[in-house]
């Protein structure tokens, strides 16, 4: 299993490298942490995060405009079909 993947998202103006990662943030005043959390990065740039329910179906973006809601569920189906760990 791997923590990191590149995918390549293809765009009118031409492709742009996105780095992906999960990270397990904890949920305040709960003691535990959250999964199926992806954050999403271009260059140095942080897109925001791609957040799935347990059973990594449903999911959302938390991103500020720097992807389109059709780019997020592009990465995210490409995160449900990888060996990325959850």
């Amino acid at each position: 299993m791997k923590n990191e993947l590149k995918y390549i998202l293809e765009t009118d103006d031409g492709d742009r490298v996105i780095k992906i990662h999960t990270y397990n943030p904890a949920i305040s005043g709960t003691g535990t942490y959250a999964t199926g959390v992806f954050a999403l990065q271009e260059g140095k740039t942080d897109l925001g995060d791609i957040v799935f329910d347990d059973k990594m179906r449903q999911w959302e973006y938390t991103g500020m405009g720097n992807l389109t809601h059709k780019e997020a569920a592009r990465i995210a189906e490409f995160i449900q079909n990888s060996k990325i760990d959850r």
